[in-house]
């Protein structure tokens, strides 16, 4: 007899998600079989994001921490997102010139091309980073091998950015005193 809740156990997986209204429908990708596939055949298991159907959502089997985990992990991602949308933001605005109650100076539309373009790069970056560390831990839950650790490039890319932002707003201050 099949108890409430148990329908799509009861019928087989069954995909209802449909992304900005369009009605793929695609079977979902169920990674306990995958990983069982891959560990008796011998092979290695493949990217998970490259599993057909590329539309599908990802099942991972709910032991331990996972759910959790992978939420952590989402967060983690859309704080790179949030991150790379900010800096685009003052790329734009710092191209523009945006001022509020003054011309800018002939310094400020000097700088103000090379500036928004390096932010611009140090957007696209984050946004590359934190892509890149969502799916390699994403694979990593899929083996049940992840590690929650940061790695050079990761610890390399947020210094630069780090120290972009910081001498920015020095360079904003100084040609800022010198008006007045």
């Amino acid at each position: 007899m099949v108890q409430p809740g148990d329908e799509e156990e009861a019928t087989g997986l069954k995909n209802t998600y449909s992304p900005f209204g369009i009605p793929l429908h695609s079977k979902p990708v169920d990674l306990q079989h995958e990983n069982t596939v891959a560990m008796t055949n011998t092979l290695c298991i493949p990217a998970v994001f490259c599993l057909p159907p590329l539309t599908g959502p990802l099942l991972f089997p709910n032991t331990d921490s996972d759910a959790r985990d992978h939420c952590a992990n989402e967060r983690t991602f859309l704080s790179y997102l949030r991150l790379s949308i900010y800096m685009s933001v003052v790329a734009i605005a710092i191209v523009m010139s945006f001022h509020l109650k003054t011309q800018p100076s002939r310094f400020e539309l000097r700088m103000a091309k090379p500036l928004g373009i390096i932010f611009w790069c140090l957007s696209v970056a984050c946004l590359a980073l934190g892509l890149g560390n969502y799916m390699k831990t994403v694979n990593k839950y899929s083996r049940r091998a992840a590690i929650v650790q940061t790695g050079w490039k990761t610890q390399s890319v947020l210094t630069v950015v780090a120290i972009s932002i910081v001498g920015v707003c020095v360079l904003f201050l100084a040609t800022n005193s010198k008006r007045y």
